[in-house]
């Protein structure tokens, strides 16, 4: 089997509590979830898992239902949009009425009572002012959660912390953080990471992310739409960004941060064979419905070990990291164990290369080949469990062979093999772990299994 595939399908926008609908729907596990977010120990929240139709269709509702103190009024249409009732169909009262009124009903299922702006205001800044990157980071090391999710969720708020601290011209440390700040989205990127590693995704296609234009009332004042947040990350991270003529906010800071952290593609193969769709509901009622699309996919692969194959022999480009440490005082039993570590979290190659440092000392140059999304994950560990101060990266890209794994009938049993192709050219590598059990079995030397590996595939005797 090659890597899981995901393509996040974002015509109607994006945002945390979608990402998280569609994994659930996908097949994240629910238990594994509720788990996790229980070690969030605070009262001001509860989460609802149900089934809504958006335009008659049949979607997954993951909903963060807050408390009267926590309520940060993201879903409320009305405040969102109150001061200028063009914005949205719905809301056909001007800002001084906004202001003077605040009894609404909404069809997603929250009822909010509020007194006037500037108390809300106020109130909102009470609770959330003092959360910072640190604070937030702390309460996920303090999660019972897989590491790559821990890791993926403390990236996804460096991130958005990175694009807060830029639209804002602070150091990162500063910035303190208002509506990603909340409990709600503290939760939703949690979940999204957790669900996201239980479905063990490993590439992630957005080919794009439509945006609407206007405006929108956040904790700033009045913002142009795309937000500065969604600005930002969109041009470090290049997330492919359409902005239609729909008036409102589509993308959300959340939502924008975590397709950043997992994004590998924003090209879809010209062939795929779906293996399962997830529908995520959004809660802003715009005129077209808030939905968002998970597709798990394959590319087609080789059917039969005989050559007669749909593999492109062609040649494939694609960008990997590369991590480096120098370490001159790390035993040789610590070097082995975060090796084991590091490939246990992920990392496609770790190695050493023997070096003479200053004065002469006998060292070691770690370094890890890994994905993008892998990089917070694996620096926790080296900076953990190593010596070193410092880690290089670098961004390179490279070349690699179309690969497909396939099984071979041998004269001793079956094996597993890897066929490359490129033009005329077939190359067979065999399983070492597949064929070291087989010489176990059979007592027959290793050479020889990997042989007769070969050349069964090739037809030869």
């Amino acid at each position: 089997m090659g890597a899981k595939k995901l393509y996040f399908e974002c015509e109607t926008g994006i945002s945390g509590d979608m990402i998280v609908a569609s994994l659930l729907d996908l097949g994240a596990d629910e238990k594994v979830l509720r788990d996790a977010l229980a070690g969030i120990h605070d009262d001001g929240f509860s989460i609802k898992i149900s089934r809504v139709f958006k335009a008659g269709i049949d979607c997954c509702d993951f909903d963060v239902v807050l408390d009267e103190a926590h309520e940060n009024h993201d879903h409320d249409m009305n405040y969102l949009y109150g001061h200028t009732a063009e914005i949205h169909e719905d809301v056909q009262k001007h800002e001084h009425e906004h202001e003077h009124s605040h009894e609404h009903t909404h069809e997603h299922e929250h009822e909010h009572e509020h007194e006037h702006e500037h108390s809300h205001e106020h109130e909102h800044h009470h609770h959330h002012h003092g959360r910072n990157l640190k604070e937030i980071e702390q309460i996920i090391d303090g999660l019972e959660i897989a590491k790559n999710a821990s890791g993926l969720a403390k990236k996804t708020f460096r991130i958005l912390a990175e694009a807060e601290a830029k639209a804002h011209k602070k150091p990162i440390d500063e910035v303190h953080f208002h509506e990603v700040g909340a409990i709600d989205s503290i939760v939703d990127i949690v979940a999204a990471a957790v669900c996201f590693d239980n479905l063990g995704i490993e590439e992630v296609v957005v080919k794009r992310i439509c945006e609407g234009q206007g405006s929108v009332r956040c904790q700033h004042g009045i913002l142009p739409v795309p937000v500065p947040a969604v600005l930002n990350i969109a041009t470090e991270y290049h997330l492919p960004i359409s902005i239609t003529n729909r008036e409102g906010e589509l993308i959300t800071p959340t939502g924008a941060a975590f397709l950043a952290a997992v994004m590998t593609s924003n090209k879809l193969p010209e062939t795929m064979r779906i293996c399962k769709a997830g529908l995520g509901a959004g809660k802003r009622e715009y005129k077209q419905p808030s939905i968002i699309r998970a597709i798990l996919f394959t590319e087609d692969e080789q059917d039969s070990i005989t050559g007669e194959s749909e593999i492109e022999s062609e040649k494939k480009s694609d960008t990997i990291w590369k991590l480096e440490s120098n370490i001159d005082d790390s035993t040789g039993e610590m070097l082995g164990f975060v090796m084991e570590e590091l490939f246990e979290a992920g990392a496609r190659d770790v190695f050493y290369t023997p070096a003479y440092m200053k004065k002469n000392r006998p060292a070691w140059i770690l370094s890890v080949i890994t994905t993008e999304d892998k990089i917070t994950a694996l620096e926790e560990i080296i900076f953990r469990d190593t010596t070193t101060i410092g880690i290089r990266k670098q961004r390179m890209e490279r070349t690699v062979l179309e690969r497909v794994e396939v099984k071979v009938e041998t004269s001793y049993g079956e094996a597993a093999a890897k066929i490359c192709r490129y033009g005329d050219l077939t190359k067979v590598y065999p399983e070492y772990e597949s064929a070291a059990r087989l010489a176990k079995e059979t007592k027959v030397p290793i050479d020889q299994i990997l042989r007769d590996i070969v050349n069964a595939f090739e037809g030869t005797d």
